[in-house]
């Protein structure tokens, strides 16, 4: 079952339907959910509303509760998954900003996997903080005027004389001040504001919004006591290692564990059963599986095994063949999905026209953490699990499915992660440990190893795009006609299209002002497992669109980056009426709400081109490229700076973003992400791809499939973020698509030599 993603499934955020969010007292039936956050203090819940997929309004109820202890302590659940992002530091400081709580106060727990506790929890797609950013802030606003009015009544004064500040109610222009846990008990009984009696801080006013603060899991991580799916461990407990089906939808036919179980310290050995071909996302590939009690033991228990296989019908599939046929199929007429003017008499009017094909390969996210979860199945059929998990609810979900028990028999506890990039968002993982644990009548912690996780993840599609460009007598782009194939997500052995939602990911979206515009698509098959990898097609369509932008700028002799202002015309919002065909998902939100708009991409073009100094001449032997996309509504342009060392190897010695995101909740967080996006881009352009021969994953480990090393990485990431209060939108997803094409542009300049294949060859 494919999970209600923002952008895929057409499901509607709640950043458009936020003020339709409501604030609540919870009941006693909610303090036996919330156990002993609820003990003798204030607590709110926040009803979150959005838009289904038909335009109709779910409510899920409780979603995030807030207390207010007797001790002074602000305690926020946070119910989306930590993976380095930040995002139970951010969204908590909303709340604790509009409260006038002391930071140094607040105490941050971690929700367990509960749709009925705490609603949508899955962080994935870059939509957190644009999904939550309003109803967080009415949380912290209600909690704020119910204690100025409480202070207010025993002062008795208006509570307009009074105000919050570092966890007390204050009266302004006075000296007197009371602690928020003094007050406590008065607001208990107290009525809640309505909606329309909420009052929100000026922005101005925030000591936490806006601001750089270190995440709240800084000092355990730092000093290793932060704990990530593999530090679990409980009493009994076996790991537990999967040899898995070498090629996709593959079979056992027998086994001989004889040897595994003669190495020390194995125990058992379990055969999970397969999904089939396709394999569902939530659902485990077919495989031996070998406990033990040691890791060590289950590694050499697993290579040990004799397993006999029947391959199927992917064995034979190559991926180096499968990429050359989509590129011939790009050159036939594909599906239409966009239509502005009328291409064809473009092309045949023009002075002059430009086809280039675009290649990328498969990419493996390669987590610095591979996957793992530990289960505990009991006797009365209950389990409980411990993941790092972005969507805790599928998993939730998949496990109940697979041990065919009432998902209210399944309790799932989300740890850190070691890197998500969209990998642990998918529970086949989750799955695998609840089986074992059944099978094994013990606690079992299922470990990948690094081979694991490189032959068996959900990768990143490889693509083919063809672009025909068309310039009239007088240099003028009249036409744009952009073909795309690649296998998509959750596809299988059947040839189909990429979904609307893919092809909204920096293809159909082209932004500028180009008379002529058809945008078509093609099928394709998928042999191996699809998913969705940070920034997800926006990775391959950015790469061809601005790669082909710059080459057209250069054959002008135009500027690229006044290219790009020129083409995206005046200040406008874009909704592309007319011009779709099928639904334009606008990563699940109303067009209305978050219009693209050219002028706020023009403001950070013109803030990267001044900030790295574009125009000025560098020292000999350096180049510099430029590019610009905006995916998960954020606006991002980039210029690289490259150069290369005395040995010939190519050098990143700067970096310049921009970056629009609307309201920059927390500053320190989104430069992160934005220098780890930068890192994560230049592997994906430079070193990292997934082949596969004979149906089986060619790399098996970081020797093969490479990540890049400090020597590669980057050297001076400067991010500029534009001050905006725009409703705030994602980052951990816009800093990758714009620096591949950038980097490629600088690496022409600098060799003379264009790619059009990645990874780039310097």
């Amino acid at each position: 079952m494919m999970p209600k993603l923002p952008f895929l499934n057409k499901q509607k955020s709640t950043a458009s339907t936020a003020d339709r969010s409501e604030i609540y007292r919870a009941s006693r039936r909610d303090f036996l959910k919330i156990g002993s956050l609820a003990a003798g203090g204030f607590v709110l819940g926040i009803n979150f509303q959005c838009s289904g997929p038909k335009g109709e309004l779910i409510t899920f109820a409780p979603n995030v509760f807030v207390s207010i202890g007797s001790d002074n302590i602000v305690t926020i659940v946070a119910h989306r998954s930590e993976m380095g992002t930040g995002i139970r530091t951010s969204l908590p400081m909303i709340v604790a900003d509009e409260l006038g709580a002391d930071w140094s106060l607040v105490k941050i727990v971690q929700a367990e996997g509960d749709e009925d506790k705490y609603g949508n929890q899955n962080t994935d797609g870059s939509f957190s903080i644009r999904m939550f950013y309003e109803p967080m802030k009415k949380a912290g606003a209600a909690a704020r005027q119910m204690l100025v009015k409480a202070a207010a009544a025993e002062w008795k004064v208006d509570p307009s004389e009074c105000d919050t500040e570092a966890s007390h109610v204050i009266l302004k222009g006075g000296s007197k001040k009371i602690p928020f846990g003094d007050l406590v008990s008065q607001i208990q009984t107290m009525e809640l504001p309505k909606d329309e009696e909420l009052v929100m801080k000026d922005f101005s006013a925030y000591k936490l919004v806006g601001k750089d603060v270190p995440i709240y899991d800084l000092k355990d991580i730092a000093t290793g006591k932060a704990v990530f799916g593999a530090d679990v461990n409980l009493p009994n407990m076996l790991i537990a290692v999967v040899r898995r089906s070498p090629v996709v939808g593959a079979k056992v036919i027998s086994f001989n564990d004889e040897k595994a179980l003669a190495i020390p310290g194995v125990k058992k050995v379990v055969k999970i059963e397969g999904g089939g071909d396709p394999p569902p996302l939530d659902q485990p590939l077919e495989g031996i599986a070998v406990l033990a009690e040691n890791t060590w033991a289950a590694i050499k228990g697993s290579e040990a095994l004799e397993v006999e296989w029947d391959l199927g019908v992917n064995q034979s599939y190559n991926s180096a063949a499968q990429l050359q046929e989509m590129v011939k199929s790009t050159a036939k007429s594909g599906t239409v999905k966009r239509e502005r003017g009328d291409f064809s008499q473009a092309k045949a009017s023009a002075g002059k026209t430009f086809e280039k094909t675009y290649l990328a390969p498969f990419y493996a996210h390669a987590t610095v953490e591979p996957p793992a979860a530990i289960a505990d199945v009991k006797a009365d059929g209950s389990v409980e699990i411990w993941a790092p998990s972005q969507h805790p609810q599928w998993a939730k979900g998949a496990v109940a499915g697979a041990l065919g028990v009432d998902v209210t028999k399944v309790r799932i506890n989300v740890t850190l992660l070691g890197g998500g990039f969209g990998r642990k968002s998918k529970p086949d993982y989750v799955v695998e440990a609840a089986l074992l644990s059944k099978a094994a009548g013990v606690p079992v912690r299922v470990q990948w190893t690094r081979s694991c996780d490189l032959h068996h993840d959900f990768y990143h599609s490889h693509s083919a795009q063809r672009i025909v460009a068309t310039l009239d007598a007088a240099g003028n782009l009249t036409g744009w006609n952009h073909h795309t194939v690649f296998p998509a997500i959750g596809s299988g052995l059947t040839a189909a299209p990429p979904s609307d939602g893919e092809l909204d990911l920096g293809c159909r979206d082209f932004p500028y002002d180009v008379p002529n515009i058809r945008i078509e698509s093609h099928e394709s098959t998928a042999h191996t497992r699809i998913g969705w990898l940070r920034s997800v097609s926006n990775i391959h369509h950015a790469f061809a669109t601005s790669s082909m932008l710059d080459e057209i700028a250069e054959s002008k002799g135009l500027d690229p980056v006044e290219q790009a202002i020129q083409l995206l015309g005046e200040d406008r919002d874009l909704v592309f009426a007319g011009e779709m065909v099928g639904d334009y998902g606008n990563y699940g939100e109303k067009i209305e709400d978050f219009p693209w708009s050219t002028g706020r991409m023009k403001k950070v073009i013109e803030t990267v081109a001044e900030k790295s100094n574009w125009k000025a001449n560098l020292a000999a032997g350096k180049a510099i490229g430029f590019a610009a996309h905006k995916s998960f509504l954020t606006y991002v342009a980039c210029v690289v700076t490259v150069e290369k060392d005395a040995a010939g190897n190519l050098v990143i010695p700067e970096v310049h973003y921009a970056v629009d995101c609307g309201i920059p909740v927390n500053t320190d967080r989104i430069r992160s992400q934005f220098e780890g996006g930068a890192q994560f881009a230049t592997s994906l352009a430079t070193t990292s791809a997934i082949t596969l021969e004979n149906g089986k994953v060619v790399q098996n480990n970081f020797d093969t499939y490479q990540i890049i090393r400090m020597p590669q990485a980057p050297k001076k990431i400067h991010v500029h973020i534009i001050p905006s209060m725009e409703k705030p939108t994602g980052v951990g997803e816009p800093p990758v698509p714009p620096f591949i094409p950038a980097l490629a542009n600088a690496v022409y300049k600098l060799t003379g030599k264009r790619n059009y294949e990645l990874p780039i060859k310097a």
